[in-house]
């Protein structure tokens, strides 16, 4: 398959290029940031408003300690408004890493010769997607390298042998994509086979700097990419996914276009992106880019919690590039989904956990190698609620504003209850007995605050069913 961009691009004025560099440079130059505006804005935020572009600037901009404090406090609050205390937890599972890009920051890009390229076969995927389910999982985001031999359809029938795999209790509820953009058609095949989230990050959104990072491969071109979900919403994807990849230019142009990318979203579609994500650049294999714009720890938390303010109802997700101590420390300011168990190899999962990465099979380093379990029994002992919940996509409560169900009341009749009723499945079926006592505790803990709503009763009795072998309740 030979990728023409130019004759499969949308041709409506609603799709052109919306992003501008002058625009948003403007914001960033212009826009001062006073305490009473920053905490305006703040209480803007905590009222589910969407922050402008402008208000979004005035956040950035703050320079003072205190108010930085501040901001982290407010994204913290919001996103107990909002998430309450569930933490989703997924895993990626590269099924191929062919590539035709030449990405400078990726270690799959094609003039790498280093790299062991791999494409699972069905028994092979088949194979990894077991030892998942044994973990624990039921969430999963397939990786795919850009590649003509990983067509729509090739992608349609992974996801769909990784949903026949059923193994004791276990199987994968909900299959997201990170793949190469496609034509609508292309779309519409990978949606038939019931993906949730299909994530396209722009990784830069500055053009000039796009370019010096990507020397080959149809992800040159700027444009097609940054159009790309479009043409996945015209297919009739309403769950997608943005993100920039933080290190490759000024930090705070890629917090901005993020906002301008969502303001797209919802002046086109209504709806804006399901989730965004932030990664920051890792080590790689030939890693080849300008330090000048890595960022800091420091830097990265405040960037987290202004996107939170920014957008309170779309999901953000940390990924295991990060440290634990960072991981756990943003997970306060507006993370609502984590990877856990992670293992880039590809085919690594069956082979079991290992103490060091081979990145000449991976794409870049992680940072965070603790399996699934270590992560949920840190995320219950600190009160989290660990959550494998696919119900509202599976409900069809998808693709509309999270705002409509970001209120305590919504929270409270679907969203913890399901959030618990899918860690009671994890206890019973994976977890060690100190790990199982533990979340049983945090359960009856979270029911008992439940006590008062109409829901408490059926839920008790949920995780009595569950106790008693029955799986896949939700309200």
């Amino acid at each position: 398959m030979i990728y023409k961009p130019e004759k499969y691009a949308i041709k409506d004025e609603r799709i052109k290029p919306f992003i501008d560099a002058d625009e948003i440079w403007n914001f960033i130059n212009k826009t001062p940031s006073t305490k009473q505006r920053v905490r305006e804005i703040i209480q803007a935020s905590l009222d589910k408003k969407r922050l402008s572009l402008e208000e979004t600037a005035v956040l950035l901009n703050a320079e003072d300690p205190d108010l930085i404090e501040e901001i982290k406090e407010g994204a913290r609050t919001l996103k107990e408004k909002v998430y309450g205390e569930r933490i989703v937890l997924f895993a990626p599972l590269y099924v191929g890493d062919l590539c035709t890009n030449n990405c400078q920051y990726c270690g799959f890009r094609s003039e790498n010769k280093g790299i062991k390229r791999i494409t699972l076969n069905e028994q092979q995927l088949i194979e990894e997607t077991t030892a998942l389910i044994d973990q624990g999982h039921k969430r999963l985001i397939l990786v795919y390298g850009e590649h003509p031999k990983y067509t729509a359809d090739f992608i349609a029938e992974t996801v769909k042998i990784v949903y026949t795999v059923k193994h004791n209790h276990g199987e994968i509820r909900r299959v997201n994509i990170n793949a190469a953009p496609f034509d609508i058609p292309g779309f519409r095949t990978i949606k038939d086979s019931g993906i949730g989230t299909f994530q396209v990050f722009q990784e830069t959104y500055h053009r000039p700097t796009y370019a010096s990072v990507h020397l080959g491969g149809v992800k040159r071109n700027y444009d097609w990419r940054l159009t790309s979900l479009d043409r996945a919403q015209e297919a009739g994807i309403d769950d997608v996914g943005i993100g920039a990849l933080f290190g490759l230019y000024d930090w705070r142009f890629e917090v901005l276009s993020l906002v301008r990318h969502v303001n797209h979203f919802e002046a086109v579609y209504n709806v804006g992106p399901h989730t965004i994500s932030f990664p920051r650049i890792q080590n790689a294999m030939s890693l080849n880019i300008n330090k000048k714009y890595l960022v800091n720890d420091e830097e990265f938390v405040r960037l987290v919690s202004i996107l939170r303010l920014a957008v309170p109802y779309t999901g953000m997700i940390l990924t295991a590039r990060e440290p634990i101590h960072i991981r756990n420390q943003v997970l306060r300011f507006g993370v609502s989904q984590i990877d856990g168990g992670t293992n880039l190899e590809l085919g690594g999962y069956s082979k079991g956990k290992k103490q060091t990465q081979d990145l000449s099979m991976e794409q870049f380093q992680i940072n965070d190698n603790r399996s699934l379990n270590e992560i949920m029994d840190e995320l219950i002992k600190t009160g989290y609620i660990p959550s494998f919940c696919t119900a509202c996509y599976r409900l069809g409560r998808t693709g509309e504003h999270f705002m409509e169900f970001s209120v305590p009341g919504f929270i409270k009749r679907f969203c913890s209850p399901n959030a618990l009723l899918t860690l009671a499945e994890y206890l019973e079926d994976y977890a060690p007995e100190d790990t199982k006592k533990e979340g049983y505790q945090l359960i009856n803990n979270k029911i008992s605050e439940l006590a008062s709503h109409q829901n408490v009763d059926k839920l008790k009795e949920k995780v009595g069913e569950i106790k008693a072998g029955k799986r896949d309740l939700y309200f």
